[in-house]
């Protein structure tokens, strides 16, 4: 039987087995048993069935296989959950420094017209960006043409007064991050403005795959960890559970002063979680 799945946006795809045997191994399960629940989970498909119910029944039924699951949010909702500023800002600089750039947080830009904040500096193989952190609740909305457009004017100001000696400083191209995908428009002009546009699953390079490469999942992922605890650990440099669980826990409480419970709790989640992927 020809089943069809509705995704977010309303339309219309063919149910792909294949995706929900990736999401399972994403999840830590082995090929064996993403197989077996693919099985299970197309018993229970109807016609038209949304993408959002597809996504909830694969966490149901990995428990089986894998309890931690159940303290999980799926990577894109956990990220959603953050708070822009400086939650998500953080955890793009933390995935930056894991994926081989040199960071420097929140920086002051000098251009010829004007001084321009961002969210950080980064470098690799020689070139500088600047970097833009773009974080949406709705991991469903498109990052439109408005960002790249901004980014190209502070590139074009910074690099002018490099030009005219306002500042020493030469950056070589702009970087935006966000949890959403692109526009098409803004694809367009990111590509033709040189500008690095670092999406859910771009193709120079995506935000799932910087995650997913070397399992830096984010502390928003973990299920009953509240916005405030989250925020405690932000102050001190912890937003990965992989920084977490790198942190002596006497640490944490000193620093954040959360109790030898909350972090006894945090830990052994994130321990569990964490077991799942290796």
């Amino acid at each position: 039987m020809v089943t069809y799945v509705t995704k977010a946006d309303e339309s219309k795809q063919l149910f792909n087995r294949e995706k929900v045997v990736q999401t399972c191994l994403r999840l830590g399960a082995d090929h064996n048993t993403a197989l077996l629940i693919v099985g299970q989970l197309e018993r229970r498909l109807y016609d038209g069935i949304p993408t959002r119910e597809i996504l909830q029944l694969i966490f149901s039924l990995m428990r089986k296989y894998k309890p931690a699951v159940k303290y999980l949010f799926d990577l894109r909702r956990g990220i959603s959950l953050m708070e822009s500023k400086p939650e998500f800002e953080v955890f793009v600089r933390a995935l930056l420094l894991n994926n081989g750039f040199d960071v420097q947080p929140n920086t002051i830009l000098r251009g010829f017209c004007g001084l321009h904040e961002v969210d950080a500096l980064a470098s690799k193989e020689g070139l500088t960006y600047f970097v833009e952190a773009k974080h949406h609740v709705n991991y469903h909305a498109f990052t439109g043409l408005d960002e790249s457009r901004i980014a190209r004017a502070i590139l074009e100001d910074v690099n002018e007064g490099y030009m005219r000696g306002v500042t020493n400083l030469k950056i070589d191209r702009a970087m935006i991050v966000t949890n959403t995908r692109y526009s098409e428009h803004a694809i367009n002009y990111g590509q033709c403005r040189n500008i690095l546009q670092i999406g859910w699953a771009s193709p120079e390079i995506g935000l799932r795959d910087m995650v997913e490469k070397n399992k830096l999942y984010p502390l928003s992922c973990l299920r009953g960890v509240s916005a405030g605890i989250r925020l405690k650990l932000v102050d001190v440099g912890i937003v990965l559970i992989k920084q977490l669980l790198d942190q002596d826990s006497h640490y944490i409480g000193r620093k954040t002063g959360l109790s030898k419970l909350e972090v006894s709790t945090l830990i052994e989640k994130a321990r569990l979680t964490t077991e799942m992927w290796y």
